[in-house]
């Protein structure tokens, strides 16, 4: 069988690049190496999809997404894309279970955390080291626990921790927080918080479990060792693009190349969501750039008749 399309990710954009191509009728397969949801997973609520007052459940938004796009009949299988091969026109896609032939591909294959590269820090991961609060903080109850970064996702998670923990200190290398300024105002109300300006980690320190954290103040070269029951880390994120590599243009880090209406370097190949270089990383604008990419797709085999 050839497809019309297939979706590698299944996230905010590859679903609704998915929603969109099953309402054209186009004969799609999508392709997730896990579960579906992407990085939302790791909040257990969006608070700025548009439409839902008070936040929407993200299990409830992510199966409402799965309920649409199946009953347009898209076709979803849980296998990791391992490679693309082919020219525009007829794509072949390798997974670790098969291959599959496709006359266009939307690459919607996401992103992970950022790790901090320091000392400590891959031998205690799932040891007091965690890249999700929404994950792990039940774990941490009654703990004095570090969070480190300076944006939406870090302060975010810190407030959500506080919900745990008995204290929070968010370890920021600057004076002032990339957050959004509703978050940067709950953090400063809440009492069980402390920010730590213009500091860096750098070590975590413990044997079999965390133990404390190393800390160096950037304005005075201090540094100082602090308890910690745990350290969570939220410093960006890295593109899951390896395997496109020698296939796409990518940017320095690894982030897609795209126009604005999603197309690659790659004749027939679209790339939506947190895979490629965009400023705003968000579900709303990951759904966004799924509908136009499908919307593309579409018209590109349309032309094509």
């Amino acid at each position: 069988m050839i497809y019309d399309l297939i979706i590698i990710g299944g996230g905010p954009a590859g679903l609704t690049a998915a929603l969109y191509a099953g309402r054209s009728r186009m004969k799609t397969l999508l392709l997730e190496k896990a579960g579906l949801g992407g990085q939302i997973i790791l909040s257990p609520t969006i608070e700025n999809y548009p439409g839902f007052a008070g936040g929407v459940e993200t299990a409830e938004l992510i199966q409402a997404m799965r309920k649409q796009v199946e009953e347009l009949e898209v076709e979803i299988r849980y296998e990791e894309v391992n490679k693309i091969s082919g020219a525009s026109g007829l794509f072949k896609v390798s997974s670790s279970e098969a291959e599959y032939q496709a006359k266009t591909i939307i690459i919607a294959s996401g992103a992970c955390p950022k790790k901090l590269d320091i000392p400590g820090e891959a031998k205690l991961i799932a040891r007091g080291v965690s890249y999700c609060g929404t994950c792990d903080g039940p774990l941490f109850k009654n703990k004095e626990i570090f969070v480190v970064g300076g944006g939406d996702k870090a302060v975010e998670e810190a407030i959500y921790l506080t919900r745990f923990a008995s204290k929070v200190s968010l370890i920021h290398r600057r004076q002032e927080l990339r957050a959004s300024k509703i978050l940067r105002e709950r953090l400063f109300e809440n009492k069980k918080i402390e920010v730590l300006w213009d500091t860096v980690p750098l070590e975590i320190l413990g044997d079999k479990v965390v133990e404390g954290i190393k800390i160096k103040n950037l304005k005075s070269s201090e540094t100082k060792e602090l308890k910690a029951g745990g350290v969570f880390v939220f410093v960006g994120i890295h593109p899951h693009t390896q395997f496109l590599r020698d296939l796409l243009k990518l940017d320095e880090i690894g982030f897609i190349l795209t126009d604005e209406d999603m197309r690659t370097s790659l004749e027939g190949v679209w790339a939506c969501g947190d895979c490629r270089r965009k400023t705003l990383t968000q579900v709303i604008t990951a759904c966004s750039d799924g509908a136009i990419a499908a919307f593309n797709a579409n018209r590109y085999l349309e032309v094509k008749k």
